[in-house]
């Protein structure tokens, strides 16, 4: 449960802002969308493994 501080006279702009900054760090709504469908750890590691090949290539190849 997320408790946010809220001073008095304070603008419900800046609170929900606060909300929202606060809810994003958690993760939970990344961690919601990942658990909505089961994935076997072979192909997670798979796609991982994916992943860093591309990430090599394009990042750290030779110039």
């Amino acid at each position: 449960m997320l408790i946010i501080p809220v001073k008095e006279g304070e603008p419900i702009d800046k609170a929900l802002k606060k909300f929202k900054k606060k809810f994003e760090r958690t993760g939970t709504l990344r961690s919601l969308r990942k658990r909505q469908h089961f994935t076997k750890p072979s192909v997670e590691r798979r796609v991982e493994r994916l992943r860093a090949i591309y990430k090599a290539e394009t990042y750290g190849g030779e110039q």
